[in-house]
């Protein structure tokens, strides 16, 4: 058995048709951060230590919904979220409405570790990071042109929505918008494993698109977006209302663990035969080196490797 990582960049209704310009700087994201979480495992770091290097370097990207590249609230503001959970210990660490932290990941952590809590939020979360002397930036530093673009279409069209959007056509529009918002998805996560079965997840998001100020989704809430016991390390990415309603993350472990199923037949179980079609995609991988990446959406931002050598960028099913 040796080390195993997995990363994700969000899942969603991505089409196969994604204009080079919004794809090629993604994957070559995903390749260099899923390099750098590779030599922190060769060089013997902790899973805990290389899921939030990775989330860290995920959320300094503008190309992902989390930190730097987060979307806006319907007041157009920034409100990040994030969780962090050892396996081993299951201790965990999380945190929302989070607008001026560079590396909210990083602030989850700083919970888990300095606190004997598990969940800070907002104001109290803010306060926290500023007594511990993480870095942070004006609220500005957050907001993209094109988030402010995503921003105008989704209020022109009176809807919530998510990542990987393409331009909404709100002229003779025949069918009514779903009220819950659609199928485009967008979260960043990191599982990983080394070579003794230690395990750890991270999981960061800026949210959903004109979502009402003070929403908070399921990648902060312990076994929904996020979750590690000693079986398996889950991060999860979609909707993430339909995520917290079927506990995606923890589901999978405890089928692994009342069922005595694999992680591959697990995830696979949880995401195509529980969660509504659509709304899920995730990653993990078990304390023995296993990885599974299952998704019931169109497309999966994703990338995973192992000690033997394994290697995998990748978006949609057929790759």
């Amino acid at each position: 058995m040796g080390w195993a990582i997995a990363l994700h960049g969000g899942a969603g209704d991505i089409p196969v048709n994604l204009p080079a310009e919004r794809r090629e700087p993604r994957e070559a994201a995903l390749r260099r951060i899923l390099q750098i979480g590779v030599s922190a495992l060769n060089a013997r770091c902790s899973p805990l230590d290389v899921v939030e290097l990775v989330v860290c370097e995920l959320e300094n990207s503008p190309h992902f919904n989390a930190g730097k590249g987060s979307v806006l609230t319907t007041n157009g503001t920034v409100e990040m979220e994030a969780c962090i959970m050892d396996g081993n210990s299951k201790r965990c660490g999380a945190v929302s409405g989070v607008t001026t932290v560079v590396n909210p990941i990083s602030l989850a952590r700083q919970v888990m570790e300095k606190t004997p809590h598990i969940y800070l939020a907002f104001d109290g979360a803010e306060s926290f990071a500023r007594e511990q002397g993480l870095k942070t930036v004006d609220r500005s530093h957050f907001i993209t042109p094109e988030n402010i673009e995503r921003l105008k279409q989704a209020k022109e069209a009176n809807r919530v929505q998510q990542d990987y959007t393409q331009p909404i056509k709100t002229q003779d529009q025949k069918e009514p918008m779903d009220p819950d918002g659609d199928s485009k998805l967008g979260t960043v996560g990191c599982v990983a494993v080394d070579s003794l079965g230690n395990l750890a997840a991270a999981t960061s998001t800026g949210g959903l698109v004109n979502k009402m100020a003070g929403r908070i989704g399921d990648t902060p809430i312990i076994g929904a977006g996020t979750y590690a016991n000693k079986l398996c390390a889950v991060s999860a990415t979609g909707r993430g209302e339909a995520i917290i309603r079927d506990t995606v993350a923890r589901d999978v472990a405890a089928v692994m663990e009342y069922k005595g199923l694999g992680l591959k037949e697990a995830a696979a179980y949880i995401v195509h035969e529980v969660t509504p079609k659509g709304t899920t995609g995730l990653v993990a991988v078990s304390a023995t080196g296993e990885i599974a990446m299952p998704f019931n959406t169109t497309g999966m931002f994703r990338a995973s490797a192992t000690e033997d050598g394994f290697m995998e960028v990748a978006i949609w099913e057929s790759e």
